[in-house]
C-alpha cells in the first residue's frame, strides 16, 4: 500500500496524453528547442558557473583537497541526479514553468514556485554584479600595460602607494580601484558609478536575452556555453607553465582521509550538488517544458551529471595550478571572491514564473513585463554598486541560495511522490520514454534523496546556528593585512539574512496556510 494525499481536480489541471500529442504536432504559441544540442548546451550554461568555477574549488580546498571528490562524486549520484531527472520530466509532461507546474499539481503548492522564482532573483542580482565586474576588467584590458600589472605613484610621485606594494598589484587593483572596498559593510562609502555603469550594460544585456527568448538565446549558447570551456583550456595551460603549478595540483588530487569522517564535508558536499546541478532554481523546469514530450530526459540528465562533474574537476585543476603558483611565489595562499556564471537561466527563472503567477495585466506583452523585472533588478543591484558591495555579493552568496535550495528539493521530490503520485509518475515517464523508471530512480525519489536531504539541511542549520558568522574585509589597517580581517557581523545583518535564507524558504508553507484560509473564508461567505 502506497501513501498518496487526496489530490481532487489533478486530472483536469493537467494535459492528457492525447492533449500532449496533438500539442506536439501541431505549431502553438509555446517555443521549441532548434534541436537537442541547443538544449543540452542551454542547461550546460544553466548549470556551470559560480558553483563549479569558484565555489566547487575553494570547498576543496577547506575540506582536504582531493578526500572532498568522494563525498560529492557519491551524493552527486545518490541526490542530484534523481532530482535533476525528476525537474525534467515533471517540467516535460506538465509543459509548463516552474511555478505552473506546482500549482497544476496541487494549487497549494504555488509556493514552490514562488520559492523558485525568489532563489532565482536573489542569486541572479549578484550574478550580474559579477558579469559588470567583468564588463569593468573587459573594458580597462585594451590597455599596455594592463593596470593591473603595477602599482601606481604615492600623491608625491615619489614613490608607489604602500597599500600596493604590502599586497599585491592584482589584489590592490581589484580591491581599491575596481571596487574601492570600505573596511565594513555598515559603511556604505557611496555609489561606485563605473560600476552602476557596468551594472547597467550587463542588465541591458539580460533584458534582451530574455526579449527575444529561447529563439535568440538557444542559438547564443553556440558561444556562451563553449566559450567558457576555450577560456579555461587556455588558463590551463598558462597555469601549467608557472613554477609551483604541480604543488597545487598535488593537494586537489592527494585526499585527505580525515576530512571524510567530518560531518561538514558531507554537508558542503550536498549542498554543492545543489550549486552545481542549478536544482530547485526553476529554470532546468522551464527549459524542459519546451522539449516534445517524448524526449528522453532520463539521457538528458545522465549527460548534463557527467558533463557538470567532469566540468567542476576540470575548473578546480584550473585553479589549483594558479594557486600553487601563488603559494610558492609568495607564502600566503591566496584565494579570490570573483566568479564567473551564465545568468540568462535565473532570469528566465523569474521571468516565466512571473507570466504564471498572473500578477501583471494579461494584456501586458513580454516586452513590458521583462523590461520592468530587469529594471527593478538593476535599481536593487545599486545595493552592490556601493564601495561595501562585495561584502553584500558575499553575504548574498552565503544564504540566498543554501537552505531555500535544500528546502525546494525536498518539497519538490515530496511533491512528485505523495501529492501527485509516484504511480502516475512512473506511468508519465513510460508515455515520454518509453520503459518505466528502474528501481534506482524508483528508491532514490521515495527514500533515498528526500533522506539525505533532509539530513543535510538539519544539520546545515544546526552548524549554522551554532556558528559565529563572520565576513571578510579588505583592511589596510588590520594586522594580518594583506591577508583579509574576519570581522563579526553586525547585529541588524540577522534581519538581511532572514529575509534570504527564511523568506524563499517559507514561501511554501506560508503560501498554502493563506490558500487554506482563503478558501475556507470563500466557503463560510457562500
Amino acid at each position: 500500500m502506497r501513501l498518496v494525499l487526496p489530490n481532487p481536480g489533478l486530472d483536469l489541471r493537467i494535459p492528457s496524453y492525447e492533449d500532449l500529442d496533438r500539442m506536439d504536432k501541431e505549431e502553438d504559441d509555446r517555443p521549441k528547442w532548434d534541436n537537442k544540442t541547443q538544449y543540452i548546451l542551454t542547461c550546460v550554461g544553466f548549470c556551470i558557473g559560480l558553483g563549479n568555477v569558484w565555489r566547487f574549488p575553494y570547498l576543496c580546498q577547506s575540506h582536504g583537497g582531493g578526500a572532498f571528490l568522494i563525498p560529492y562524486l557519491i551524493l552527486m549520484v545518490l541526490e542530484g541526479m534523481p532530482l535533476l531527472l525528476l525537474e525534467f520530466a515533471i517540467g516535460q509532461r506538465l509543459r509548463k514553468g516552474s511555478v505552473g507546474v506546482w500549482r497544476s499539481i496541487n494549487p497549494y503548492l504555488t509556493g514552490v514556485g514562488i520559492a523558485s522564482m525568489l532563489v532565482s532573483l536573489l542569486v541572479g542580482l549578484y550574478y550580474n554584479t559579477l558579469v559588470a565586474w567583468i564588463i569593468w576588467y573587459l573594458f580597462n584590458s585594451f590597455q599596455n600595460p594592463l593596470p593591473w600589472t603595477q602599482c601606481p605613484l604615492n600623491e608625491n610621485g615619489t614613490g608607489f602607494v604602500p597599500e600596493c606594494q604590502q599586497s599585491s598589484t592584482v589584489d590592490y587593483y581589484f580591491y581599491r580601484v575596481t571596487l574601492n572596498s570600505t573596511t565594513s559593510i555598515a559603511d556604505s562609502g557611496g555609489i561606485n558609478w563605473p560600476i552602476v555603469l557596468c551594472l547597467l550594460t550587463a542588465w541591458t544585456i539580460v533584458a534582451i536575452c530574455c526579449i527575444r527568448g529561447i529563439s535568440t538565446a538557444g542559438k547564443a549558447v553556440y558561444v556562451t556555453a563553449i566559450l567558457p570551456y576555450i577560456v579555461l583550456g587556455i588558463f590551463l595551460i598558462r597555469g601549467l607553465t608557472l613554477k609551483g603549478a604541480m604543488s597545487g595540483l598535488k593537494f586537489l588530487f592527494t585526499p585527505d582521509v580525515n576530512e571524510l569522517i567530518k560531518p561538514s564535508t558531507w554537508l558542503d558536499a550536498g549542498a554543492q550538488v545543489f550549486y552545481a546541478f542549478g536544482l530547485g532554481w526553476g529554470g532546468l523546469i522551464s527549459f524542459s517544458s519546451y522539449n516534445p514530450v517524448h524526449n528522453n530526459c532520463v539521457q538528458d540528465a545522465v549527460i548534463l551529471s557527467v558533463v557538470t562533474s567532469l566540468t567542476s574537476v576540470y575548473a578546480a585543476t584550473v585553479t589549483y595550478s594558479i594557486i600553487g603558483f601563488r603559494a610558492t611565489e609568495k607564502y600566503d595562499t591566496c584565494i579570490s571572491d570573483l566568479g564567473l556564471s551564465t545568468l540568462f537561466g535565473n532570469i528566465e527563472g523569474v521571468v516565466v514564473p512571473l507570466k504564471d503567477l498572473n500578477v501583471f495585466p494579461k494584456n501586458w506583452p513580454h516586452e513590458v513585463l521583462t523590461g520592468l523585472t530587469c529594471a527593478t533588478a538593476f535599481i536593487i543591484c545599486l545595493l552592490f554598486a556601493q564601495n561595501s558591495g562585495l561584502y553584500w555579493v558575499t553575504l548574498f552568496d552565503n544564504f540566498a541560495g543554501s537552505v531555500p535550495l535544500l528546502t525546494i528539493g525536498l518539497f519538490e521530490m515530496i511533491a512528485v511522490v505523495y501529492i501527485y503520485g509516484i504511480d502516475r509518475f512512473n506511468e508519465d515517464f513510460e508515455f515520454m520514454v518509453g520503459y518505466k523508471p528502474s528501481i534506482f530512480w524508483q528508491i532514490s525519489w521515495r527514500f533515498t534523496s528526500p533522506l539525505i536531504v533532509l539530513v543535510i539541511l538539519v544539520f546545515y542549520l544546526v552548524t549554522q546556528v551554532q556558528e559565529a558568522l563572520t565576513y571578510s574585509v579588505w583592511d589596510p589597517d588590520s594586522e594580518k593585512f594583506p591577508s583579509l580581517a574576519s570581522v563579526p557581523y553586525p547585529s541588524w545583518i540577522y534581519v538581511i539574512i532572514f529575509l534570504l535564507a527564511g523568506v524563499p524558504s517559507l514561501a511554501v508553507p506560508v503560501y498554502a496556510l493563506c490558500r487554506f484560509v482563503f478558501v475556507c473564508c470563500t466557503k463560510k461567505n457562500e
